[in-house]
């Protein structure tokens, strides 16, 4: 039978690309699993990013001293979102379609990540981030984004418990400031402690510029108060509100958001003692008991940490416990799955159940991607900083 020049080329094509497909896929395994980093390196959202950056390049050194996964390094492609939600999604589109990432770890802002978010979702891309809005996790709109840190709520839920359960107080007030954030977060604050039986006696938005808080503090003091709950990352307007109630000769306790706890405040109170008694979200994971002792895995953790020169001293241990739990979680799940294709990571990471990571134990499923367990949200003092950890509040066992 004669054979046309057309059945010739087919042959020969199909032929050339039987020769190929094993090359192809022999220098696809040799590739690199591309970890694109959303984060504010620069910019007043900056301060987390310099915690998480050391965290993601210890933890990239140490995968890829060890010989990386299943054969390939890590290599993290990061672009600098300075903050800006703009910058976010421009960054989040060209990290997709041109860098070709195969999973994000970020960004760190949740103004940042209401936006990158859906984008994401479309793409299908594996992300995982430590952002507290509540409407940033549902695995039904975006089956592709896992929470690595509490949500809003879960603060809520360690605050309200520390004060009605370990203080015993009855009488809340409640501040926060008037961004969109301090304003949602009053709300649901004031909700759920009445929800639980709490009388909330003073409640407040307060513009973080207000260089005067004596008649705030002064209405709360009025109102029978007993402790202070306060929403905001404003640390300049939480140093206003020490020192009034020092000047008030108050002693009334302040619990709420971490960012009471933010080493900025020790150049802003008027004195040391003005920031005691001031309790902030913490972790179990990094804060020292009485005898100033580190959960083991925490202490083994620093350790690494400055034996490879890292800086703990200027930072948060949670940050950088969050940047390296984040890298290896992804590379753990391109091991398990084999595969650096989204729905193998996206299934490994459904499945962990109590996975043990350095910042926190982290349940996930196909229903479930809020993983941090709000147990493991305590109170810190917030002024007792020592190597990014705290010392526990008074009052846990």
């Amino acid at each position: 039978m004669a054979v046309s020049r057309r059945q010739v080329l087919l042959a020969s094509a199909g032929a050339l690309g039987a020769s190929t497909f094993p090359l192809r896929s022999a220098v696809a395994a040799s590739e690199p699993i591309k970890i694109g980093f959303l984060a504010a390196m620069t910019g007043p959202s900056s301060a987390p990013t310099i915690g998480f950056n050391r965290g993601v390049i210890f933890a990239v050194d140490a995968l890829n001293a060890a010989g990386g996964v299943n054969g390939r390094k890590l290599e993290v492609i990061t672009r600098d979102t300075q903050g800006d939600p703009t910058k976010a999604v421009n960054a989040t589109q060209e990290l997709i379609s041109q860098a070709k990432v195969h999973a994000i770890w970020g960004p760190f802002n949740s103004g940042e990540a209401l936006a990158t978010t859906p984008i994401m979702a479309r793409a299908k891309m594996p992300n995982i981030h430590p952002c507290v809005v509540e409407t940033l996790i549902d695995p039904t709109k975006f089956p592709n984004a896992f929470r690595l840190a509490p949500s809003n709520s879960q603060w809520d839920d360690a605050v309200r418990n520390y004060c009605l359960n370990i203080l015993k107080v009855k009488k809340i007030a409640v501040i926060g400031d008037t961004t969109g954030y301090g304003v949602t977060a009053v709300g649901a604050s004031v909700a759920a402690f009445k929800k639980d039986g709490a009388e909330v006696v003073y409640q407040a938005n307060i513009d973080s510029t207000q260089p005067d808080m004596t008649p705030d503090i002064l209405r709360a003091r009025n109102a029978g108060t007993e402790v202070i709950v306060v929403w905001s990352v404003s640390t300049g307007m939480e140093a206003r509100m020490f020192n009034t109630r020092a000047v008030m000769g108050w002693d009334v306790p302040f619990v709420g958001h971490p960012s009471m706890s933010s080493g900025e405040l020790a150049g802003l109170v008027e004195k040391p003692e003005n920031w005691k008694k001031v309790y902030a979200i913490g972790y179990k994971s990094c804060s020292y008991d009485a005898s100033g002792k580190l959960p083991a895995k925490s202490q083994d953790l620093v350790d690494r940490l400055l034996k490879a020169n890292v800086s703990v001293k200027d930072t948060l241990l949670w940050w950088i416990a969050g940047g390296v739990d984040a890298i290896e979680l992804i590379a753990k799940a391109v091991e398990q799955s084999g595969s650096t294709e989204g729905e193998g990571i996206i299934k490994y990471w459904n499945s962990l159940s109590k996975y043990p990571g350095y910042f926190g134990n982290y349940t996930f499923t196909p229903t479930q991607h809020n993983g941090y367990l709000t147990e493991e949200v305590v109170m810190s003092e917030a002024s007792t900083a020592r190597n990014g950890t705290f010392a526990l509040a008074p009052g846990y066992t």
